[in-house]
């Protein structure tokens, strides 16, 4: 049996891993960068016979809320009072805690986690590295986002002035820190594919010292001006909540005791609710939701997936209401908002958009149009607008003739100026259909009736061979 066990859960909504790192001899466990829903962790450890006496967070996040309170309050009502939680002493956490700093341990019995300041992700960042007393020599490296499998964490989540300072930190976490490791150790990064917060876009969640050496750019990047240009290039927008999490996580988000259990309201009950100034999501496919919805709502396919798009356009402190048709598609809602910091919900539509109609209550649709009919109305006297909702990037290297670009998640915040005809027919698309969805109901909330989405996106269209319009 190996003395040192390690385990890996990863959230590919988030593009995050939170880990389980535990000595066998003592049963001591550590849970590093746990998310918010911590009953997976007891879980694993109950399994195992393990006591988890630390949660320890390398970062203050600006992607999740810490789940290391949730931690304290879980064991607690289990009757543990030794856990402790350990963050970088450099963050400023207003809350009781193990302020760590370079060369810091903390003991799991023969397992020991040494702290390594690593700045460039974020300021106060660290790693940890762990090793068994008897042998001493590293064999694991928990990098945050100092270090991700094929590239790094950005550095331009902590503002303008931050962005161009922190890449130098990252150089030198990089080729004066994590590069003296022997190449056999393994890297358990935080986050990874899916994630806004990386520069990669790897599928591998767990990779070496020397693997990187190898293959890593950002190690091949041996000149700091070079290294530091490659950092900060092509990096993509990130949803609005990233600029408020990381104060949320310095000051503690609230307890919640557990995943929240929604209460079943009726279309009536919901309506007033709106009415009132809540928000309804609607979290079914798209499909479902272009066919019938409740006007002014928000379509987000829990699958999209939610807890990425939520954050871009829905306002921090709403009280929502959820629509979905299965108990594990609102569960699953539920689990993704509460990750990202949205925990004030007033229940859910009981029996979906059957109880909506039932009641009388109006109803919206969108058609979704397949290529071929937008190939010919775009032909015809009178074409429609077209709007492309995907990234910049995505849109600078290919796109439909004569389509205007906006990003879905900058919809909220666009200026008239930026924004298409209202009066006009306007054929909304990302690539495949999810975003175009969010994109939707954007615009029907800001007064848009006159939409269409193009079934599947670009790439339906370009599968049918039609040209597109490729470069700036």
């Amino acid at each position: 049996m190996s003395k040192l066990l390690v385990r890996q859960f990863v959230n590919r909504e988030l593009g995050n891993s939170s880990y389980l790192i535990a000595s066998a001899a003592t049963g001591k466990a550590a849970v590093i960068d746990p998310e918010r829903d911590v009953e997976k962790y007891i879980e694993a450890a109950e399994e195992r016979g393990l006591q988890i006496v630390y949660g320890l967070e390398t970062h203050l996040h600006a992607d999740f809320i810490s789940g290391v309170h949730e931690l304290a309050h879980a064991l607690e009502q289990k009757g543990q009072t030794d856990y402790q939680i350990g963050v970088s002493a450099a963050g400023g956490s207003e809350f009781e805690h193990l302020p760590l700093s370079e060369g810091d341990r903390l003991s799991l019995g023969d397992v020991q986690l040494q702290v390594i300041a690593t700045p460039g992700h974020s300021k106060e960042h660290i790693g940890f590295l762990a090793y068994l007393d008897e042998g001493g020599e590293t064999s694991l490296l928990f990098s945050g986002g100092s270090l991700i499998v094929g590239g790094t964490g950005r550095t331009d989540l902590h503002g303008e002035a931050n962005t161009k300072p922190l890449a130098h930190e990252l150089f030198n976490t990089i080729h004066r820190k994590l590069a003296d490791l022997p190449d056999d150790v393994v890297v358990y990064p935080t986050h990874g594919a899916g994630s806004f917060c990386n520069t990669t876009t790897s599928s591998e969640r767990v990779t070496t010292i020397g693997k990187e050496r190898q293959s890593n750019p950002f190690f091949q990047y041996d000149q700091e001006d070079l290294f530091v240009t490659e950092a900060l290039a092509h990096l993509s927008s990130f949803p609005s909540h990233y600029q408020r999490l990381p104060a949320v996580n310095r000051a503690s988000a609230r307890v919640l005791g557990g995943v929240p259990e929604l209460t079943p309201l009726s279309a009536q009950q919901v309506a007033e609710a709106m009415e009132a100034g809540a928000l309804l999501v609607d979290v079914r496919d798209s499909e479902s939701y272009l066919a019938a919805h409740i006007p002014n709502s928000y379509g987000i396919p829990v699958f999209t997936p939610l807890s990425a798009w939520a954050g871009w356009v829905l306002p921090p402190e709403a009280q929502l209401i959820l629509l979905g048709e299965a108990p594990l598609e609102r569960h699953e809602a539920v689990l993704q908002l509460i990750r990202i910091g949205y925990d004030n919900f007033a229940g859910y539509l009981e029996n979906g958009m059957t109880a909506w109609q039932a009641a009388g209550y109006p109803v919206a649709q969108v058609e979704n149009i397949p290529a071929e009919r937008l190939k010919d109305w775009m032909e015809a006297d009178s074409p429609p607008d077209i709007l492309d909702v995907r990234f910049d990037y995505e849109f600078r290297a290919n796109r439909l003739p004569g389509a205007r670009h906006l990003e879905a998640g900058m919809l909220p915040h666009a200026s008239p100026e930026q924004l298409p005809d209202a009066d006009q027919p306007l054929v909304v698309h990302c690539r495949a259909g999810t975003r175009s969805t969010v994109a939707v109901s954007l615009l029907e909330r800001q007064g848009y009736n006159n939409l269409y989405m193009l079934r599947d996106g670009i790439q339906a269209w370009m599968m049918a061979g039609y040209d597109t319009v490729k470069g700036s």
